[in-house]
């Protein structure tokens, strides 16, 4: 009788370790996430490692047939979108989705006053969460024609110099400030020439209206890699100014008429707008 008793002892013993060791298994067990296409896209920043052309074979990402697509992409999650070169240099911004079977991905490219550049569906060949390769086709008349284009997860944060809050909107002068921080008219020859609706675009081009909507100046633009100076260049100057403000709704910059007396000069103040730029 006692070795039946220590017998279904010992059976319930090991039941109650099966059970809780099961449990226990459970407890431990790593779950992975299921992402939509759309957060799978947008839950990294991704950068262009590499390119196939029809054969399969590699092509350089200098090379003139894929270098338009190659940089950084940041497809942020409220559906706005930002590519920059592999210099950090801002390339395109815009909106971006993909369907629910993640097979296409669109992309609508912007201007500063929202219009739209261009508009450009490509189909996805793999999106997981540490690649993403879509193909091109440059010849809508040739479609036997086309780029792989592969896209890598990265680390790399997206650059904060401000390039992006530049190229996001119009912007109006809407005042000046002299040396003492008094307010100076617009009209004043010594700011007159600098007031105007601004549109600093992704490409990295840029054209000055005045207030008149008469265009002022166009050429390109740049923002030093630690965002304090602004430099554009037409083709008849080069003008680098002191970034002192460059937020979502205001930017300023500081002008120095003559470099040789520093000690004068003037605050030029711009903000925000919904003016669409004129044609």
């Amino acid at each position: 009788m006692n070795t039946l008793k220590k017998l279904c002892y010992l059976s319930a013993v090991m039941f109650l370790s099966a059970s809780f060791l099961s449990c226990s298994s459970d407890d431990n067990e790593i779950v992975t996430e299921q992402l939509t296409p759309s957060q799978t896209l947008s839950s990294t920043p991704w950068e262009t490692t590499g390119a196939k052309d029809k054969n399969g074979n590699n092509v350089a990402l200098t090379d003139a047939s894929v270098a338009g697509y190659v940089g950084f992409a940041y497809f942020k999650a409220d559906g706005k979108f930002a590519i920059y070169g592999l210099n950090d240099v801002l390339r395109s911004r815009g909106k971006w989705v993909v369907d629910p079977q993640g097979k296409t991905r669109t992309i609508t490219v912007l201007n500063p006053d929202d219009s739209v550049i261009f508009t450009r569906d490509v189909e996805i060949l793999v999106l997981n969460r540490n690649e993403f390769t879509y193909r091109i086709r440059p010849n809508a008349g040739d479609p036997s024609i086309y780029y792989d284009i592969i896209h890598t997860r990265t680390s790399h944060a997206e650059p904060t110099n401000g390039q992006l809050t530049l190229a996001s909107t119009p912007w109006e002068t809407t005042g000046a400030k002299d040396k003492n921080g008094n307010n100076v008219a617009l009209s004043d020859n010594s700011v007159a020439g600098y007031v105007g609706y601004s549109y600093f675009k992704a490409n990295g081009t840029f054209r000055i209206f005045g207030l008149n909507d008469v265009l002022r100046s166009e050429g390109t633009w740049s923002i030093s890699p630690d965002g304090k100076k602004r430099t554009l260049v037409t083709p008849t100057f080069t003008r680098v100014v002191d970034i002192l403000v460059l937020n979502e709704t205001t930017f300023t910059y500081r002008i120095t008429p003559d470099t040789a007396n520093p000690s004068v000069f003037y605050d030029i103040i711009h903000t925000k707008v919904i003016h669409n730029e004129p044609q």
